[in-house]
């Protein structure tokens, strides 16, 4: 049997249909997917990391659709991104895609204290109150005290909305972190109702899924991509290559002052991505 080492130094079996799933969410077709998780089989050996075998994919990929040389790993992408504003910008642009209402960066007077809150989503009935949790390191857990802190804070706001300190009907709580949960953090997240999005977590609906449902892929997502460009881009707002395709040259340019030709080259990668 093969086993595959994790980031974290844990081993785990190794799993072709992990890697056919990896393939297809870069658009591979499904036979592609299955021919290149085969290649990948025939060469891996016990105790093969995951970095490696991501290389693999990466490698393999380029030859079906050429867009990916232009391209970084999602997870790694969106640690890339700065907590403040990108990330939560990026998280905005999410919730709204996926038919939220969002007003982002609000201070709320509980009972207590104030609370410097990340953004108020509303969708349908329920209004979140929401904390935006950022790792610059990908394969870092989101841990339990995340969520302790989080509900400490809900619990403030609503006894807030009770002695008049706040108006706001605030009915549930939801943590959205880059990276996976521990195992105590969804523990505690499940028991105290409190919703979580992070990476494959929940399994279906994680960050990644909402993410590529809607090709709301972060400017991390370009490969190469200068960091004085991506501060640039994100003190403007513009954190998606959505964004990038959305606006004009001239728009870009006064909001970035980047150079119109770099720009360019940005727009023409991002459409590649998006296109494929």
């Amino acid at each position: 049997m093969i086993y595959v080492t994790k980031f974290d130094g844990r081993k785990q079996l190794f799993n072709k249909r992990k890697i056919m799933r990896t393939c297809m969410r870069m658009h591979a077709t499904p036979k592609t997917a299955k021919e290149i998780a085969e290649k990948i089989e025939a060469h891996a050996y016990d105790g093969i990391s995951t970095k490696k075998i991501m290389q693999m994919i990466f490698a393999y990929m380029r030859k079906h659709r050429p867009e990916v040389k232009h391209i970084i790993d999602l997870r790694t992408a969106i640690s890339m991104l700065r907590p403040k504003p990108d990330f939560e910008l990026f998280i905005a642009q999410l919730l709204r895609a996926h038919g939220y209402k969002v007003k982002s960066n609000r201070m709320i007077h509980g009972k207590c204290i104030e609370h410097e809150i990340d953004a108020i989503a509303e969708k349908g009935k329920d209004v979140f109150y929401v904390e935006v949790k950022h790792h610059y390191k990908p394969h870092t857990y989101t841990g339990l005290d995340v969520f302790l802190e989080a509900r400490a804070t809900f619990e403030d706001l609503l006894d807030g909305k009770k002695t008049g300190a706040n108006k706001i009907k605030f009915n549930k709580a939801m943590v959205i972190s880059n990276t996976k949960l521990s195992n105590h953090a969804r523990r505690y997240a499940d028991c105290r109702s409190i919703i979580y999005i992070g990476w494959k977590a929940p399994v279906e609906r994680g960050l990644e899924r909402l993410i590529e449902e809607k090709q709301l892929h972060p400017i991390t997502f370009l490969r190469d991509i200068d960091p004085a460009d991506e501060i640039k881009l994100g003190d403007a707002g513009i954190v998606t290559l959505k964004q990038l395709m959305e606006l004009s040259l001239d728009e870009l340019w006064k909001k970035t002052k980047i150079s119109k030709k770099t720009l360019k080259e940005f727009k023409l990668k991002a459409q590649k991505i998006l296109s494929a």
